[in-house]
């Protein structure tokens, strides 16, 4: 640090030139306070100035510069608001001559817990729309039904063999005062020929008084594309993914200094 002294008689105020004063005394500066040149008169005032140069450049070299990805997540919008990170929407379609079919995964759900932590409160899921045809190339989605794929029946699509097929059935009002008044069937089975898949999704709604049955063909690369899709979205809609980003080297190594080799409620421990 550098440090600089210097020192200045006590101002006097600028008195009438016609009045006398001691020669000692006499002010010689045209602004509105003088100094006396005689320190003898007048008690001097020490004044420190202190420059801070050195320091700020000596923290500018220890500090490391902000990484770009940081800098990015914590900037602000003009409101004042944390910027909301970037949402990604995706979805797969295939469109046949009767119908089309989209496949869109629905992210888990969390529940923030008193500790801090959170735990998820709702698996994700993999939602299937199915629109009937209005002409060539063209689909009425307003006629549109969905299907959503639970996380077991995801499973049990993608193990199927070549000449396999399963079926799953959906109440959305079961344990409702609704319960039974709307039926969808969804079905998955091998075409006559071996080249593919049907799925078949039949609705029957009595609240609208509503029948409706949509199916699709699917090759067997479609086939072989969605079932790709399926088992690697699987990890995401249980949640695994948040669990495996929340796991940092240095917790992993304070819980195994904390945890005895053969102690703990694990299972090869009993």
């Amino acid at each position: 640090m550098l440090k600089l002294e210097y020192s200045l008689s006590s101002p006097v105020a600028v008195q009438n030139p016609n009045h006398s004063l001691p020669s000692k005394a006499r002010v010689f500066s045209t602004n509105s306070f003088g100094f006396a040149p005689n320190s003898t008169s007048f008690g001097k005032r020490r004044l420190a100035l202190k420059c801070r140069q050195s320091e700020y450049f000596e923290q500018q070299r220890l500090t490391p510069p902000t990484p770009p990805s940081t800098a990015a997540s914590a900037a602000q919008s003009p409101s004042g608001a944390t910027a909301v990170p970037a949402r990604f929407y995706v979805g797969h379609s295939i469109y046949k001559g009767k119908a089309a079919l989209t496949v869109e995964p629905k992210a888990p759900e969390f529940t923030a817990l008193d500790s801090g932590a959170f735990k998820m409160s709702r698996e994700g899921f993999v939602l299937l729309q199915f629109a009937p045809a209005a002409g060539v190339r063209v689909y009425d989605w307003s006629r549109k039904q969905v299907f959503s794929l639970s996380v077991t029946e995801i499973g049990s699509i993608v193990s199927l063999g070549a000449r396999e097929s399963c079926e799953f059935f959906h109440d959305p009002f079961k344990g409702k005062s609704e319960e039974g008044k709307v039926r969808k069937v969804l079905k998955v089975e091998p075409l006559p020929d071996g080249s593919g898949r049907f799925f078949n999704l039949s609705v029957q709604n009595k609240l609208i008084n509503l029948e409706e049955n949509i199916y699709i063909p699917v090759t067997r690369a479609e086939f072989a594309v969605l079932n790709s899709a399926f088992n690697y979205i699987l990890p995401y809609l249980i949640g695994w993914h948040a669990y495996a980003n929340s796991i940092k080297p240095e917790d992993m190594s304070r819980v195994n200094n904390a945890t005895p080799r053969y102690g703990g409620d694990f299972e090869w421990s009993r």
